[in-house]
């Protein structure tokens, strides 16, 4: 571990000892009404005014925790969807802006850190170099510049020094934020996500990965006529620098025509499924800051950081057993999923049907529509499933499957964030080895 006296970016631990010592307590309190409104025990004290403050609060302590807690908080705004309208409306604005905001780090670091990373003379690279960051991801942010080699902008992502300690500390201490939190995410398990994001943080923090993970996508999905992913220029453990994706993020989807919105949902999803089959990777992060609304039509998807490596595309256990629950045969669900690995013999069958509703549902018609009162139905029957047999807590989910299942949930999430009309079933047709759709799907309007 460095000590302050070789610590190659001046001033590096005094941040990384303000960022450990600032206290999630105000965060938890903040968010205790929140929790104690979602459990039905304080439902006439929390007014409007003081929903707004603990949400204007969680932004601000999530926002400059940056590192695991921003992983967290924008975890958690996939699924303001989910929440009935009266406690998402002060929530929602504040929790997206987690998805393609955070406090930016001062100029004079970000160069430190180019210094360090790319040498003394790294203006020579760029004809010019962006004052202001042009986004902030989970640990680090992104400046626009232009490249000198070809005169193409480029996107510089520069880590916030000091992540690699601050992140460790920050999901040690998130577990408080995790048990709030819980009722936000119906079937999710807040704490086994944490645990799966905290064992990649040696990855996360290694730029170089990173780089090759993007390469990777950005080579596999080269001739398509739907994705954008920029190519890797350069390089180091701490600075990622890329082609430059010009766009909006894809929640401005909202505002689109509904022929557009909805094509471009698909589009959304597509790609998450089709990356393991393409690349052999699926990305991790599906917040919508992660993929940009290109000015042609096409969809641009950026931050490789969280990847789960899947070679063999997704597994053919889910698909097979996703037709299995369509057809709505509870037992043979129950058994196949206990040879899998993911239940124990004392969960009730008849309950698995509830409880896998928001993957069955769209997966069964041709015409899906994704909105949020239909997502707060689904979380609201798998809380009544889970509350008489406990089912979220007797299913063993792999670590495999963690970001498998976060991700399409957090897909679906997204899709009722748009309200989508979509052929869901037809992603899975041609991405999800194993799926059988029924002959004859349903419409659903």
């Amino acid at each position: 571990m460095c000590t302050m006296a070789d610590d190659p970016v001046p001033g590096r631990w005094t941040r990384s000892s303000r960022l450990l010592r600032l206290p999630l307590g105000a965060a938890a309190r903040a968010t205790g009404s929140l929790g104690r409104r979602l459990t039905g025990t304080d439902s006439e004290e929390a007014t409007a005014r003081a929903r707004q403050r603990a949400a204007e609060q969680m932004f601000t302590v999530l926002g400059e925790l940056k590192g695991g807690a921003m992983k967290f908080g924008q975890a958690m705004s996939l699924f303001e969807a989910a929440l009935p309208e009266d406690i998402a409306g002060p929530y929602r604005e504040q929790l997206r802006r987690l998805q393609d905001q955070a406090p930016p780090m001062p100029l004079s670091r970000v160069h430190s850190v180019l210094t360090h990373e790319l040498g003394p003379d790294w203006r020579d690279l760029f004809t010019d170099f962006g004052s202001r960051p042009a986004a902030a991801a989970s640990i680090g942010q992104v400046h626009r510049a232009t490249w000198r080699a070809t005169g193409e902008p480029v996107a510089v992502k520069v880590q916030y020094p000091g992540a690699d300690v601050a992140i460790r500390h920050d999901l040690t201490q998130l577990g408080r934020l995790a048990r709030l939190a819980q009722p936000l995410t119906g079937s999710i398990e807040v704490g086994p996500l944490m645990t799966e994001l905290a064992e990649r943080i040696t990855e996360e923090v290694d730029y170089r990965i990173e780089a090759a993970n993007q390469t990777r996508a950005a080579e596999a999905f080269a001739d398509s006529d739907e994705f954008v992913v920029p190519r890797v220029l350069t390089h180091t453990p701490r600075v990622i620098v890329s082609d430059w994706v010009e766009g909006d993020s894809l929640i401005t989807a909202t505002e689109m025509a509904d022929r557009e919105r909805n094509r471009v949902g698909l589009a959304y999803v597509r790609f998450l499924f089709s990356g393991p089959r393409t690349a052999g990777l699926l990305h991790g992060d599906p917040h919508p800051g992660n993929f940009r609304l290109l000015p042609d039509g096409r969809l641009g998807v950026v931050d490789f950081g969280l990847v789960s490596r899947l070679p063999d595309g997704l597994p053919s256990a889910i698909g097979r057993l996703l037709s299995i629950a369509i057809a709505g045969d509870s037992d043979e669900v129950a058994a196949g999923l206990r040879d899998e690995g993911f239940i124990g013999p004392d969960v009730p069958a008849d309950d698995l049907l509830d409880f896998l509703g928001p993957f069955i549902e769209p997966a069964r018609s041709s015409s899906f529509h994704f909105h949020r009162s239909w997502m707060q139905s689904e979380f609201a029957r798998i809380r009544r499933a889970s509350g008489r047999g406990e089912i979220a807590t007797r299913i063993n989910l792999p670590p495999d499957y963690l970001l498998i299942h976060r991700v399409w949930l957090g897909g679906l999430a997204v899709l009722a964030q748009l309200d989508v009309h979509a052929d869901f079933a037809s992603v899975l047709r041609e991405s999800l080895p194993g799926f059988t759709p029924p002959p004859n799907l349903a419409h659903s309007g």
